[in-house]
């Protein structure tokens, strides 16, 4: 993992990394139906971990099992590189949760940047409490054993509709979370941070009176001005 460009990812939005993917033709990256548990929190960014959850097997349940450290949610918990983002494919359900307050704060001990799912958790106010930054689908008080199977750790998996593979970008702030094909992520972040200079610039123009059009999105006169202010204050 480059911390050094997954620190300058957590200072960019999930709007301008979707303008840059979108500018390369990359749009699927959109995390539907998920948010911020706390409202507001820090945003997150770091590769994924990922663990899939299915569909609950009657057959396959096994209740001696539950906690089992063999079991993917366990191993996860334990086994989450330090500044990753753990990604959790529960199929968009909220029928039982995919984890609690305890595990929320394991993970947040041993450093994992954060956690995106789009199924629920549960302990809320706990999970909340423990400090690990999480994107979610809202709560759940049953546990993840009521109604998903193991589906597996570390592989390519579905979550708010898209898909995520090991290792691709996370990033999640107040508008959601986005995928970056692991292979984009710098290019992505070189992209965002001069976006992210020209649009105060744009937004600073946009106060002081200027009209929208040939403002934003930027026209060649524009740009040029643009141009001869940044590099006569740099």
């Amino acid at each position: 993992m480059n911390k050094d460009v997954y620190t300058r990812l957590a200072k960019l939005s999930t709007a301008t990394i979707s303008t840059q993917l979108f500018k390369r033709g990359i749009r699927a990256v959109y995390m539907d139906g998920i948010a911020p548990l706390v409202p507001g929190q820090p945003t997150i960014a770091g590769p994924a971990f990922t663990m899939r959850c299915l569909p609950f097997r009657e057959d396959l349940f096994d209740p001696e099992a539950f906690g089992d450290p063999k079991s993917s949610q366990r191993r996860m918990i334990e086994g989450a590189p330090e500044g990753s983002i753990v990604v959790i494919g529960a199929r968009g359900s909220t029928a039982a949760a995919v984890i609690g307050d305890i595990l929320a704060t394991r993970l947040k001990v041993r450093g994992v940047a954060g956690l995106v799912t789009d199924g629920a958790v549960r302990d809320a106010a706990g999970v909340a409490a423990s400090g690990l930054r999480v994107v979610c689908a809202g709560a759940s008080a049953p546990a993840n054993a009521t109604a998903f199977s193991d589906g597996g750790l570390d592989l390519p998996i579905a979550c708010g509709g898209v898909t995520v593979y090991p290792g691709d970008g996370i990033i999640a702030d107040s508008d959601g979370a986005i995928v970056i094909p692991a292979d984009l992520v710098a290019d992505a972040v070189d992209g965002g941070e001069e976006q992210e200079k020209l649009e105060a610039w744009v937004l600073k123009q946009a106060e002081s009176g200027t009209p929208i059009p040939g403002l934003y999105p930027p026209d060649d006169e524009t740009l040029a001005r643009y141009k001869g202010d940044t590099e006569g204050n740099a």
